[in-house]
C-alpha cells in the first residue's frame, strides 16, 4: 500500500466515524424528543434523582494514564447525582447513573457513569440492577488523555463508597480513587451534569463523543426550559 492510498483510508475511515457519530447523535436526540413527549417530566432521562455531597479521595495510579488528574494524589469535595434512567418504580430494576461535579481551577468538571459490566465486552453495555451499588458503573464512552483514550469506572466496596478505576478500552482497570458520599443533599437539586461542556483537567471529549452526545444533552436542555 502507497503513502497515497493509506492517507486516503485514513481520512475514509475518519469521515466514517464522523458520519456515524453524527448518525447517531442525532437518532439518540430524536429518541429524547419521544420520551420528553411522552413523560412529562423535567429529565427525559434519568427524570427523578438526588443530589448529594461527598469527597473524592485520589490516591494517584501506579500505572501513568497521561491524564495529571488521575496520576496524582489530591482531595475533591464533590457533588454526586443518583438516578434511575427510565424513572421504574423502584421494586423494578432499572439503570442506574452517578454523575459526579468536581471542581477545578476553571470550573467544574462533570463525569456520568451508568450501570454496566466490568469486561472487555462488558463495560460497553448498560445493564439493570436493583439499585445504584448493585452493578459496576462506567462511563461508557472513552476521554482523550496525552497518553491515549480512556474508559471510567466506579464499583461499589462498601455502603455509600466506590472505588473509581481506569482502563484503556480494552486493557485492565487501575484504581485511582475512592469516592464516598454523603446522606446530606445539596442545596441545588436542580443542577445539571454535562461532561461535554464541562471536561477535567487532561481529560477531554474526543469529537465523535461530542458529535454523539452534544445533539441529546442540547434537547434535554430544551425540553427542561418548556
Amino acid at each position: 500500500m502507497t503513502d497515497h492510498d493509506s492517507s486516503q483510508g485514513s481520512t475514509l475511515a475518519a469521515r466514517l466515524v464522523r458520519g456515524g457519530s453524527s448518525a447517531a447523535g442525532s437518532a439518540l436526540s430524536a429518541t429524547i424528543r419521544t420520551m420528553a413527549a411522552l413523560r412529562p417530566a423535567a429529565k427525559p432521562l434519568h427524570p427523578e434523582g438526588v443530589i448529594v455531597t461527598g469527597t473524592l479521595e485520589r490516591r494517584g495510579s501506579a500505572v501513568s494514564s497521561g491524564s495529571e488528574w488521575l496520576d496524582k494524589s489530591g482531595r475533591d469535595e464533590v457533588v454526586v447525582r443518583i438516578s434511575r434512567a427510565i424513572g421504574l418504580p423502584d421494586a423494578v430494576p432499572d439503570i442506574h447513573g452517578l454523575a459526579v461535579r468536581v471542581p477545578t481551577p476553571a470550573g467544574v468538571g462533570d463525569l456520568l457513569f451508568a450501570s454496566t459490566g466490568w469486561g472487555l465486552l462488558g463495560r460497553f453495555v448498560l445493564t439493570f440492577g436493583g439499585g445504584p451499588e448493585s452493578r459496576p458503573m462506567t462511563t461508557l464512552l472513552p476521554c482523550r488523555t496525552a497518553g491515549g483514550p480512556v474508559l471510567l469506572g466506579l464499583r461499589a466496596i462498601a455502603p455509600h463508597v466506590y472505588e473509581m478505576s481506569w482502563c484503556r478500552p480494552r486493557g485492565e482497570w487501575h484504581a485511582f480513587a475512592e469516592l464516598r458520599l454523603t446522606d446530606d443533599e445539596a442545596p441545588n437539586q436542580a443542577m445539571s451534569f454535562d461532561p461535554v461542556r464541562n471536561q477535567l483537567p487532561g481529560l477531554t471529549q474526543y469529537a465523535w463523543v461530542r458529535r454523539l452526545r452534544e445533539p441529546s444533552y442540547r434537547t434535554a436542555r430544551k425540553s427542561r426550559r418548556q
